[in-house]
């Protein structure tokens, strides 16, 4: 008598890409890359990375990137739902970590409340890998006890890309920490602003970051009066941090040129 067949369960892992050189990913996550039937990923993804898939591994462009939003969250909710629980191991692939605004957690919400088995595994967030990439300290005694990482973009389902969210700048001013600025190329104007207006010294170190950890990474310094403009006259274009703080005086450019050689000829 042949027995009953267990029924077949798929599963989803909210992988962290990390900020981009492929080699920045963690074992993990490349295990789960490895292992992925449905690779769900963000624009910020570099392509590398998605080449370490399987071959039979259904590839879904979900990205949303500043003024391009192809697909919203919930509908991309419902995609990991549905093929996970097709049987599919689902792998949610997002750029740095999943849950440093990554919206990991309102997947998680939809994953448990669909009874799907979900996992999360962190990435680098660019943050840490762009200051590494420079030789400086995101925290040092006598410069920085603190670290906040804010979003220039509202994050709201519907709102402009230009849209600036409520933070309480006068604590952000007041910290004497370091303050790095994600998504925020097209509000960075008025997040200086309001920073200024709040108390922060005028002549506080800042630079940005496009493109960090690749080849084409480009680096402007600047100070918190001054970066914004720097930034529009550069006209950026692919995704950029920016770091406030004492501590973005501590770069090392020696690090900073003996990296970017090594990233161009990995490249090359």
């Amino acid at each position: 008598m042949s027995m009953p067949q267990p029924n077949v369960t798929g599963r989803a892992s909210l992988v962290g890409a990390g900020p981009g050189d492929p080699e920045l990913l963690t074992v993990k996550a490349l295990r789960r890359i490895e292992s992925a039937d449905v690779l769900l990923y963000d624009k910020l993804v570099d392509p590398r990375i998605l080449d370490l898939a399987p071959a039979h591994a259904r590839r879904i462009d979900v990205g949303k990137r500043c003024g391009r939003h192809e697909m919203s969250q919930a509908a991309i909710n419902r995609l990991i739902v549905a093929h996970a629980q097709a049987g599919a191991h689902v792998v949610r692939l997002k750029g740095g970590d999943p849950m440093v605004f990554g919206r990991a957690g309102e997947e998680l919400e939809a994953l448990a409340a669909a009874g799907v088995v979900a996992e999360v595994v962190p990435g680098i967030t660019v943050a840490c890998a762009a200051a590494a990439g420079m030789g400086m300290p995101l925290t040092q005694r006598g410069y920085s006890r603190s670290l906040h990482l804010i979003t220039g973009h509202a994050c709201q389902e519907g709102d402009a890309d230009d849209v600036l969210p409520a933070h309480d700048w006068n604590a952000l001013a007041a910290c004497d920490g370091t303050i790095a600025i994600y998504m925020g190329s097209r509000t960075l104007g008025q997040v200086t602003q309001r920073l200024l207006a709040a108390g922060l010294d005028p002549g506080t170190p800042a630079i940005a970051i496009e493109n960090a950890t690749l080849a084409s990474e480009r680096r402007l310094p600047g100070t918190v009066a001054d970066i914004a403009a720097l930034v529009a006259a550069a006209a950026v274009s692919g995704p950029t941090l920016v770091l406030v703080g004492r501590v973005v005086a501590l770069r090392r450019q020696d690090a900073v040129e003996s990296a970017m050689d090594e990233v161009r000829s990995r490249a090359a």
